[in-house]
């Protein structure tokens, strides 16, 4: 199974290391306020301030908590952002932060991620619902993952394929939630941050890009937005709808074959390698799909990120790949793969017979069922 992207983010980074700097300063009488009320928690009990960068959370600011558990944290920021309160590893808090704000936290220092209650503060309580989501989503999917772990060991295929499945929709559903969440609060960092970090770009392009057209008029300013900006641009040229860029490239007789050349044909572009373990895996059911479709106006446009010319050709005789193939025998700098924006394999494109790109990484049993739909 593949790994959840969108749960390795805000919550994956709680832990992450903290760079100690100096105190945020912004305008004169300008500035937030966080009043905290602790339980559990002894007098002296320190409470960090931190601000989430792009890699870590860097340190901001520290308090102690006096004989009644309650501690305060005040100062200005240079805008808008999220921050973590963070009593220890185990117990931290996500908040939203500006020079507006006036908050008040309280919670159990011992079980202080999962029960914390926060006010006055409507993105910091966005921010709260959307860890919950993200929190439940983690242990909902380490437990699925754990579960198939156990049948691959035990040889259960079909327990597997069945765990799969429910991993797949548990990962949609929670796709879904995040999508609501963002919709009702269009206008915050919390959200700019969220469909930036927490959705896939690759599968998701047209409602990312719709809040970020949305934000730029919002929030024009914010680092969320400017970093959402500079993430979605490199995607416009292969995002569903648009037409897919030429690729000429050799094939193993060594003469130059063009994706255009396949025109009027639904034709899958699929990236992978022989030395690629899950593109191994997956090509069972691509060859089950070409067998099915290729007779009903399907083709298959193999880009291979190899770089053994002998082990490429061997893969493609073993797995039984008889459609078109071809590579520049670069790997990872494969020119079809810069072009495309290929991160990770395997990955794949299915184009409409005009040559737009209508589908992206259709694995098993979605990749039948998209044909199906088309090529009644």
């Amino acid at each position: 199974m593949k790994s959840l992207l969108l749960v390795t983010t805000v919550l994956g980074m709680a832990n992450a290391c903290s760079k100690s700097t100096t105190p945020t300063t912004g305008a004169a009488g300008a500035g937030y306020q966080i009043n905290g009320q602790l339980t559990n928690a002894p007098a002296g009990t320190k409470v960090y301030l931190a601000e989430l960068g792009e890699t870590q959370f860097v340190s901001r600011d520290t308090a102690s908590v006096d004989a009644q558990g309650r501690f305060t944290l005040k100062g200005s920021v240079p805008e808008a952002g999220l921050y973590q309160v963070k009593v220890n590893d185990a117990n931290q808090v996500l908040l939203a932060l500006d020079n507006q704000s006036n908050i008040q936290l309280s919670g159990d220092a011992q079980k202080l991620t999962d029960g914390y209650v926060v006010k006055g503060s409507r993105d910091s309580e966005s921010l709260q619902q959307l860890g919950r989501t993200m929190l439940k989503s983690k242990r909902d999917m380490a437990m699925l993952e754990m579960r198939y772990n156990n049948s691959a060991q035990a040889g259960q295929s079909d327990s597997m394929k069945l765990i799969e499945a429910k991993f797949y929709a548990a990962q949609a559903q929670n796709t879904a939630l995040l999508k609501q969440l963002i919709r009702q609060n269009p206008n915050s960092v919390v959200s700019a941050f969220a469909v930036g970090n927490l959705l896939n770009p690759e599968e998701q392009f047209g409602f990312i890009d719709s809040i970020a057209t949305q934000l730029k008029k919002t929030l024009p300013d914010s680092r969320y937005t400017k970093a959402l900006a500079a993430k979605l641009d490199p995607l416009r040229a292969t995002a569903v709808g648009a037409a897919a860029p030429e690729i000429n490239l050799p094939s193993p007789d060594g003469k130059t074959v063009a994706l255009s050349s396949l025109r009027g044909k639904y034709v899958l572009i699929d990236f992978w390698a022989s030395w690629c373990g899950p593109c191994r895996k997956e090509n069972p059911n691509v060859v089950k799909a070409y067998n099915k479709f290729k007779g009903k106006g399907f083709e298959i446009y193999s880009v291979s990120f190899d770089q053994d010319r002998e082990k490429w050709l061997k893969a493609i005789k073993t797995d039984g790949l008889a459609w078109t193939h071809v590579s520049d025998l670069r790997g990872w700098e494969s020119a079809a793969g810069q072009t495309y924006g290929v991160k990770a394999i395997p990955q794949s494109v299915l184009l409409d017979p005009q040559g737009r790109i209508v589908a992206k990484n259709l694995r098993g049993d979605a990749l039948e069922a998209k044909l199906a739909s088309v090529l009644k």
